[in-house]
């Protein structure tokens, strides 16, 4: 880091020097025109048109022979980067495979769409805008939808019950993921896009950190479903009603958590929301041991234990977001946090997808 003193000129306007160093690098010279990016978190940042930091908006990708599975990936990973425009390049023309493989992509990701068609060229679009979109709704949003899953999934469980729209909301799940994860790599690259979608850069990390979170819950309770499927009979009454306690206490725990991120509910929440998953773990850990001690249980119950145990710990994980962001933001000093987070240190190495 350097140091500069602002000075004035005529008229009363600002000036600072600018390193020679970075201004060679970056081919700066007198009269060359730079960008002044001021942000909402009050740093200023210059920039010059061609930097290296930019991203590119436009891509062109031979894929010919490419496997459609490849395709769908690289069109994903496309999107990820935060390209706006993806030529494809099928010198051949393409077959009915890898353009059904370049629909289903267009139908799974937010505000892409098939821009341009020939026998050769296909040019594949992102036409939403930083300053439609909400991150924090977003979040919001697949909070409700990977709650929803887990729910049906459950119910499925305990009580054999089955949904016709679990697909829909996997789908769902992971569209509002991938868009969320879009908009935090431009924000990484392009200085203009974290304004455009009204955060700090903190703040849009914690975000993009809860999404993850909560992509790995909607990912449990997925696997929940399935076992439910496998299962040779429903449990019995008692570990029935232990698994819906249980059950239930975990959607607390995700949903407290991602309250106090977004906004609605304050920092006493994410300490009880840890209070509540460190209860969570005593009564998982206790079902576990009946359902060893008994000997009949179907093995398969284990696995949804495990899978709502992990659900909490990614929930935990949320609360400790918001725990750090009251810390930085002055609402909770570090030694008030500190027995919380000396109970959560461990989980967060532990916690799988």
């Amino acid at each position: 880091m350097e140091t500069r003193k602002i000075q004035t000129v005529g008229g009363g306007t600002y000036t600072v020097s600018l390193p020679k160093e970075w201004a060679e690098s970056e081919n700066c010279t007198a009269g060359t025109t730079v960008n002044l990016h001021t942000h909402i978190d009050g740093l200023l940042v210059i920039q010059t048109p061609e930097s290296r930091t930019t991203p590119r908006n436009r891509v062109t990708l031979e894929v010919g022979n490419d496997d459609p599975a490849e395709i769908e990936q690289l069109l994903r990973a496309a999107y990820a980067a935060g390209v706006e425009s993806v030529v494809l390049e099928l010198p051949d023309g393409y077959s009915d495979a890898q353009h059904r493989a370049i629909e289903r992509v267009t139908r799974n990701l937010t505000g892409v769409t098939i821009a341009e068609e020939t026998e050769t060229h296909v040019t594949v679009q992102t036409l939403l805008d930083a300053s439609e979109v909400s991150v924090r709704q977003s979040v919001r949003q697949l909070q409700f939808v990977a709650l929803s899953m887990h729910r049906d999934a459950m119910a499925a469980l305990t009580t054999g019950t089955t949904s016709d729209r679990w697909g829909d909301r996997d789908e769902q799940a992971d569209r509002l993921h991938a868009m969320i994860d879009r908009y935090f790599e431009r924000g990484l690259a392009r200085l203009d896009e974290i304004d455009a979608l009204g955060l700090t850069r903190p703040e849009l990390f914690t975000l993009w950190g809860t999404a993850n979170e909560l992509e790995r819950v909607a990912d449990h309770a997925e696997r929940i479903g399935t076992i439910a499927d496998q299962l040779d009979g429903q449990p019995t009454g008692s570990i029935v009603t232990a698994l819906e306690d249980i059950a239930q206490d975990v959607r607390t725990v995700v949903e407290d958590a991602v309250r106090v991120i977004i906004g609605d509910a304050c920092v006493d929440t994410a300490r009880q929301t840890l209070a509540t998953r460190r209860a969570v773990r005593q009564q998982i850990t206790s079902l576990d041991r009946q359902l060893f001690e008994s000997g009949d249980a179907d093995y398969r119950l284990t696995r949804a234990l495990d899978s709502l145990a992990r659900t909490a710990e990614h929930g935990g994980n949320i609360a400790e977001f918001g725990l750090r962001m009251a810390v930085r933001d002055g609402a909770l000093t570090a030694s008030e946090a500190s027995t919380d987070d000396a109970d959560t240190s461990s989980s967060t190495a532990e916690t799988e997808s």
